[in-house]
């Protein structure tokens, strides 16, 4: 099942039996040069980002630590990891999409390993 998105903004919907629906502020990344750029530069993250197709990600030249979750082809959270600043995450073979946040807020919306997630809008 294949996802095409467009670079823009959107929602994520993360479902999580504990904590309900969490609907959060999404940025979309898709072309090249939106997926270069992510986070780097930035002080702060409105919700999330989404970097679409993507398996692995760098931390080099941003200022925060982030959150960082690999997610399969359905949506399926594969792995969820905190990375500090100039760090190079590993690739994940299974991962099509890789989430984006500040530290420590992906826990605060149920996402973990196992939790689907939804994307709406940038079509």
């Amino acid at each position: 099942m294949g996802r095409r998105w467009q670079d823009g903004r959107g929602r994520l919907l993360v479902r999580d039996g504990e904590l309900g629906a969490q609907s959060v502020p999404l940025e979309i990344a898709t072309s090249y040069r939106a997926r270069t750029k992510g986070l780097l530069g930035r002080d702060s993250v409105d919700g999330a980002i989404l970097l679409s197709p993507a398996n692995s990600i760098h931390t080099f030249r941003m200022r925060i630590p982030i959150d960082v979750a690999y997610l399969d082809r359905d949506l399926n959270v594969i792995a969820v990891r905190t990375m500090k600043p100039w760090r190079l995450g590993l690739p994940r073979p299974r991962s099509r999409h890789v989430l984006e946040a500040e530290a420590g807020v992906m826990a605060g919306w149920g996402l973990r390993a196992g939790t689907r997630v939804e994307v709406t809008g940038g079509a």
